[in-house]
């Protein structure tokens, strides 16, 4: 797994990475739940505990938020394999629901497939953990931009959330 850089950036932009790297609420992340957890056999991995502020109206993980779960660590896997002064932007992204969220956690499992100077493929496997079972399978395609003057360089794990 490569590991990520440091968040940079100017004064006024400070404040976008911290509250997600602290576990802190006020950022989305924060306020989803989502978390970091050991990557075994991909390059990064992230969970989302089911609750009712994210289930839909049958009990299961909202697809949106799974969605954004996807993108979330595919495009963090992304990051992590470019140069510092680069970013990923996502493309295009093919997912594919296989059984609903409905114990959870669910885990996104990301592996980059093909890193090139122009685009990064990704590919991130989701299980609800709860059940073992295989909830979704995505492919995600993110163009490689370099980074403008003053745009932060948002790389690093995601805490895990405050005991409750």
């Amino acid at each position: 797994m490569t590991q990520p850089g440091t968040a940079s950036g100017g004064p006024e932009l400070e404040g976008l990475s911290k509250p997600v790297r602290e576990g802190g609420k006020g950022h989305l992340l924060g306020e989803l739940g989502m978390y970091d957890v050991p990557a075994e056999g991909c390059d990064l991995a992230m969970e989302i505990p089911l609750s009712p502020r994210v289930a839909n109206g049958r009990g299961g993980l909202q697809g949106g938020l799974l969605a954004t779960l996807v993108d979330i660590v595919a495009g963090r896997a992304a990051l992590a394999a470019l140069p510092s002064g680069y970013s990923a932007a996502t493309a295009d992204m093919n997912l594919h629901f296989m059984s609903a969220v409905t114990v959870g956690p669910a885990r996104a499992e990301a592996t980059v497939l093909r890193q090139g100077k122009r685009m990064c493929v990704v590919r991130v496997e989701v299980r609800d953990m709860g059940r073992d079972v295989w909830a979704a399978t995505a492919t995600t395609t993110f163009v490689v931009v370099e980074l403008r003057e003053g745009q932060p360089d948002l790389r690093g794990p995601l805490p895990l959330p405050d005991a409750k």
